[in-house]
């Protein structure tokens, strides 16, 4: 009986220790799997949060261009800036101000301002321009935490030869670079392949990734081209301190007169960006932008609702052919449009030729009639 026992309990410890060896193998192998299966979603889940992450480069540039100026002074030299926080402050560099208490402000929307320079460094090639119209507007974002490499997609903004809210994409071709542009020292600003020009100088220089400031668009050598940006770390802690508590002593300088007479050249330039932007505008359906770019007396006999409502159906529209016409002391802009519209259920493309009236009132280019 003790025998038939003893086998007993040995077969069946035998066929539990089976049971179990084969629960561990079955439990770790769906274990494993469920692992495997658990990071490639989270993987592929930071994959899309990535994907989602980078903005659309149209958007970005649409959205900075509207933070980015014209800084101008008396003696007809042009420069850029960005607006960079809600004080109405405006970073640009020193080089620009050239020892101007005062400047003149000109926004996308071609709004003419006169700015007060709180601050300037005669080492740091950076200045601060206050503009007392511009407060309470929202500002480009920084990112001084971030430190781009070599190879990082950059966009550059700014006024090339005066050729407002100008574009141009590259890539951080080298970093921690120093030079030495009398008075002032470039210390590890990085090297950029993005194409600057004369009146660049003071402008952002945008992460294709985030869409945020993270340097400024100061200096460049001829021969090759190369430009070169400070990193918006190396400035904010100066700037900061500015807005804070604006300088008290600046270098001497006249004052801009906002009422200087424009000449012909600069009228129909400005014409002419004012109405592309005005039908870029409309395209991507910011009515509000479109409708500040009308002049007083259209705006006081359409009122914004009346405005929106035209272009509400609406799908695009774009620029196939425009020039401008001096008429006295206005501009006649005349446009080829074609635009995309929902008629009912259908879409239907159409094409007019609208001649856009453009005259300066308080100094601001403003779009005061449309003619068939």
């Amino acid at each position: 009986m003790n025998k038939k026992l003893l086998v007993i309990s040995i077969c069946l410890s035998v066929f539990i220790w089976i049971c179990g060896g084969i629960g561990v193998l079955y439990i770790k192998d769906k274990m494993a799997k469920q692992v495997f299966s658990e990071s490639l979603l989270l993987k592929n889940d930071d994959f899309l949060e990535n994907e989602q992450a980078i903005p659309d480069l149209k958007e970005i540039i649409r959205e900075a261009q509207k933070k980015v100026v014209m800084v101008e002074l008396d003696d007809g030299s042009v420069g850029s800036g960005f607006l960079y926080n809600n004080k109405g402050d405006i970073i640009t560099n020193a080089h620009v101000i050239n020892g101007a208490k005062t400047v003149k402000i000109r926004t996308t929307d071609a709004k003419g301002f006169v700015g007060k320079v709180i601050g300037m460094s005669t080492e740091t090639d950076v200045a601060l321009v206050r503009v007392d119209g511009l407060k309470e507007t929202d500002p480009l974002l920084l990112s001084p935490g971030l430190k781009l490499e070599i190879g990082d997609e950059i966009l550059a903004l700014g006024s090339p030869l005066g050729f407002q809210n100008t574009v141009t994409t590259g890539i951080i071709s080298g970093t921690d670079r120093e030079l030495h542009v009398e008075p002032y020292v470039y210390e590890n600003v990085y090297q950029i392949s993005a194409p600057i020009a004369p009146g660049n100088s003071g402008g952002p220089l945008i992460d294709r990734k985030t869409g945020m400031v993270v340097g400024i668009n100061s200096a460049r050598i001829e021969q090759g081209s190369i430009g070169f940006s400070i990193p918006i770390s190396s400035v904010l802690p100066l700037v900061n301190s500015w807005s804070e508590t604006p300088m008290k002593n600046l270098p001497a300088s006249s004052t801009v007169d906002v009422s200087t007479e424009i000449d012909e050249n600069e009228m129909q330039d400005t014409a002419d960006y004012l109405v592309t932007y005005f039908i870029e505008s409309i395209h991507y359906r910011d009515f509000v932008t479109a409708y500040s770019l009308l002049g007083s007396k259209w705006q006081t006999n359409m009122d914004y609702d009346t405005f929106r409502r035209r272009y509400l159906n609406t799908i695009s529209i774009s620029i196939m052919d425009l020039k401008t016409e001096m008429k006295e002391n206005h501009i006649i802009v005349k446009t080829t449009l074609t635009a995309k519209e929902q008629n009912g259920k259908e879409q239907v493309t159409k094409t007019y030729k609208m001649n856009y009236e453009v005259a300066y009132e308080n100094d601001q280019a403003k779009i005061i009639a449309e003619k068939k």
